[in-house]
């Protein structure tokens, strides 16, 4: 495995990509959902409140002001599990910004063979391959641009995407069932 490098020294990418920046989601939890106080708070059975002037959304905004796009598939398992479920219940932000969230079932996800790992894809050319230890928390990113992995893993998007549920739709049926 070539040598990690921290995730802090690739957020440039988020500000810097020309047309497309993609993600596949494959955890059933993320450590740093679970260390904050909307995650306790959501687990006692408050809504996430919207954050609307995060960072990330203002990036997104104007990202998409000016006609670049954000999307990103989240595979989950059946039933949801709470860091999934949490995920889903905080994209309505993401998704006013101008982010694409779609959901896919990791028996869907399977059958397609998609990865088992995340990714960030950016403008079909740079692949971030994310490593992720067992308790959930991000150990340091590949950057990949050589040309077989970044086809794969844009075979990847575009098979998940054909057949990924818009969020709120899948959120809306989780929700009803609890």
């Amino acid at each position: 495995m070539p040598p990690l490098i921290p995730f802090e020294e690739i957020t440039h990418l988020f500000s810097e990509f020309e047309r497309t920046a993609f993600r596949l989601e494959t955890r059933r939890g993320y450590a740093t959902d679970r260390a904050g106080a909307r995650f306790q708070a959501f687990l006692k059975g408050m809504d996430p409140q919207p954050e609307p002037d995060h960072p990330w959304n203002a990036n997104v905004r104007a990202k998409a002001a000016g006609g670049a796009t954000f999307s990103r598939v989240r595979i989950i398992d059946q039933p949801p599990t709470d860091g999934q479920r949490f995920l889903m219940a905080t994209a309505a932000a993401n998704v006013e910004a101008g982010e694409d969230i779609r959901v896919l079932a990791r028996t869907e996800a399977d059958r397609l063979g998609l990865p088992d790992w995340d990714f960030w894809l950016f403008d079909s050319r740079t692949l971030i391959r994310m490593h992720i230890d067992e308790a959930d928390t991000t150990t340091g990113v590949e950057v990949i641009e050589e040309e077989e992995p970044v086809l794969a893993a844009c075979r990847a998007r575009d098979a998940a995407w054909a057949v990924a549920a818009p969020t709120a739709e899948v959120w809306a049926r989780v929700r009803s069932s609890m």
